[in-house]
């Protein structure tokens, strides 16, 4: 339980794959610290109920993929919140499971396109917003796998390698202008994610962490709470780690 009580109080916050695991552990988190959270997610039923838990302001059923429907959703949630202070982008999906010479093309393709350009889509998409503003935190979800790539998952790792990347270029672009952008890289944690993976892709990334088992959601959500408080004020364009010792860099 967060010792914080109303850390984000007048804060507004748009927070993609929010219907579940990770998304829907930070809006909830959110809310009880006094802020105000627009979640977006692709499946429509999951997302009401996670808004109705949670205390949702707004709610989009989008595919980050479409950059239409991004647009739209961001100007949306800016209307209901009144603003928009925090960005957390943690949609994405795991795709084939595959070596290179194999990986099924639309598969390639969707996980770029979700994991990737759609968080693109989103950071381009707010950012004006914080701008107005002159104050904006972003988190952008990646991997321990965008660091150290897992076999069998090209589409994965290159996905989240491009999301550090581009982070690292957003949060140089903003330095100075109030708005903070940092990746997190957790290690496998437990999520409704996992579901999409065989058994032997899980066994091998929990042998990868030395502390001997898989993440929680929560302790990924509370370091997502601190990277989009203002207490993170002097860190930007950089990644936090929540991998159990996996990666140290």
């Amino acid at each position: 339980m967060s010792i914080y009580t109303d850390r984000f109080a007048g804060r507004a916050a748009v927070i993609t794959g929010g219907a579940s695991g990770l998304g829907r552990a930070v809006a909830k988190r959110l809310v009880a610290e006094g802020g105000k959270v627009a979640l977006w997610d692709v499946n429509a039923d999951a997302l009401a109920e996670a808004a109705a838990e949670v205390g949702a302001s707004y709610t989009a059923a989008i595919n980050v993929a479409d950059p239409d429907a991004v647009a739209h959703a961001a100007a949306k949630s800016a209307e209901a919140l009144g603003r928009i202070d925090i960005l957390v982008c943690s949609a994405g999906i795991t795709g084939a499971t595959a070596p290179v010479h194999e990986y099924p093309l639309d598969s390639w393709e969707q996980v770029v396109g979700i994991n990737l350009n759609g968080l693109f889509y989103c950071c381009r998409s707010v950012v004006p917003f914080m701008l107005a503003n002159g104050y904006g935190r972003i988190v952008n979800v990646s991997s321990v796998a965008g660091k150290e790539g897992n076999p069998n998952a090209s589409a994965y790792s290159a996905s989240k390698a491009g999301v550090i990347g581009l982070t690292k270029s957003l949060g140089k672009e903003l330095a100075g202008k109030g708005i903070i952008a940092n990746a997190l890289t957790p290690a496998t944690f437990e999520s409704p994610i996992l579901e999409q993976l065989p058994p032997s892709q899980v066994d091998y990334m929990r042998s990868k962490i030395p502390m001997g088992r898989l993440g929680e959601a929560e302790e990924s959500a509370a370091m997502i709470l601190f990277m989009a408080s203002e207490e993170c004020s002097f860190t930007t364009a950089s990644t936090f780690d929540t991998s159990g010792g996996r990666t140290t860099f």
